[in-house]
């Protein structure tokens, strides 16, 4: 379906950008043909260069598709807008429409703004995310665990565009906050165990005193899931797979609780389950629930979950485009959220898909997260 979409989106900027310009018919055409070309280079690298969940050619030609792709996109949402306008105003006046509809430095003006600003957002995309920062107050939190911090990391997307140096960087930026405890949830990364060896190898140094524990997210499933929690298990990151564990500091309890992904229905692997996740959990626990979606949070709250830990939208990659995300996902897409007596988390995540390698206006992080002992619930 994407790739019937992205065809739509090129013809339109064709109709609206390329067959007006008074070009020769031959500049024209290859202007187009390039086009089509950028909108469909997924299907290409589908077929021919890996995957599409993980294109196998180098960065720099990711990043350049990235910028092909995310400039047309933009292009068309900037020549959408402006037609829109110019319809609207011919209901005013008809030559003041037709002048904005037919306006070829409107056009050219549209088109380098497209693609000075998808240049922009390569940069935001592969750059080294910046530390967040945020205080939660869970009720009934244990006073052992007041100040305790969390490092949040989600979508770090090990691939050719991000890269064993980007994923260094990460876990030395992750590692200098000394958090007490280090969360991954999901989407670690895009090809199989083998492509991404020296990729991921990083991770083996995170450092924390109550470990570092992870989950899957749709991408892991993918490209050979069960090498990749045999790969996880050897950097020393400890699953949760519907199931949880209990931290002890200074003799009090912390229930952390982790549930797989519902892209597991592809390779016949246990769906996302709640209950088993929460089974034999006090009800007065403090619970950490690490889903790599956000959807569901209100069943989870539901079940217990104190605070839900989730990434997966990218924070929406582009602000106003991020609509689209936050509607796929039940009005989820970044920050924090109150799911009846459950707090929801949505990190925009540290990386992305290597398909799509456009940030403007929606950061990529590292997210700190410092607990505290709230009213009793």
């Amino acid at each position: 379906m994407i790739h019937v979409i992205a065809g739509l989106i090129a013809l339109y900027v064709i109709w609206r950008l390329v067959w007006p310009l008074k070009w020769p018919a031959a500049a024209r055409m290859l202007l187009s043909a390039l086009l089509l070309l950028a909108a469909e280079h997924h299907l290409i690298t589908r077929n021919f260069f890996g995957t599409m969940a993980s294109p196998e050619v180098p960065g720099p030609v990711i990043m350049a598709l990235g910028w092909a792709f995310g400039a047309l996109l933009l292009l068309a949402v900037f020549l959408l807008a402006a037609d829109a306008a110019g319809l609207a105003l011919s209901a005013f006046s008809r030559s003041r429409g037709r002048a904005v509809l037919s306006c070829t430095r409107l056009r050219a003006g549209l088109a380098a703004a497209a693609a000075v600003l998808s240049a922009v957002g390569v940069w935001q995309a592969v750059r080294v995310p910046d530390v967040k920062t945020i205080e939660v107050a869970l009720p009934g939190l244990p006073r052992a665990y007041d100040g305790f911090r969390i490092a949040h990391l989600t979508d770090l997307h090990a691939s050719r565009l991000l890269q064993a140096d980007w994923m260094q960087a990460v876990v030395a930026r992750t590692n200098a906050l000394a958090p007490d405890l280090t969360l991954i949830t999901g989407d670690l990364v895009d090809g199989t165990p083998e492509a991404r060896a020296n990729d991921v190898l990083p991770l083996r140094d995170l450092r924390a005193p109550h470990g570092v524990v992870a989950i899957p997210g749709n991408h892991e499933y993918y490209a050979e899931y069960v090498g990749w929690l045999q790969a996880f298990q050897k950097l020393g990151l400890r699953m949760l797979l519907n199931e949880h564990m209990t931290l002890e500091r200074d003799g009090q309890p912390l229930v952390l609780a982790g549930i797989t992904d519902s892209a597991a229905s592809r390779v016949g692997q246990p769906l996302p389950d709640i209950d088993a996740a929460m089974a034999g959990v006090p009800p007065s626990a403090s619970v950490i629930l690490l889903s790599h979606r956000p959807v569901g949070a209100a069943r989870h709250a539901q079940a217990g979950a104190s605070l839900q830990l989730s990434g997966h939208t990218h924070g929406g990659q582009i602000l106003g485009l991020h609509l689209l995300t936050q509607l796929a996902n039940e009005g989820y897409v970044s920050g924090m959220y109150q799911v009846g007596g459950m707090q929801l988390y949505v990190s925009n995540g540290a990386g992305l898909w290597p398909g799509f390698p456009i940030r403007l206006g929606r950061p990529s992080e590292i997210t700190q997260i410092v607990l505290r002992a709230g009213p009793p619930a």
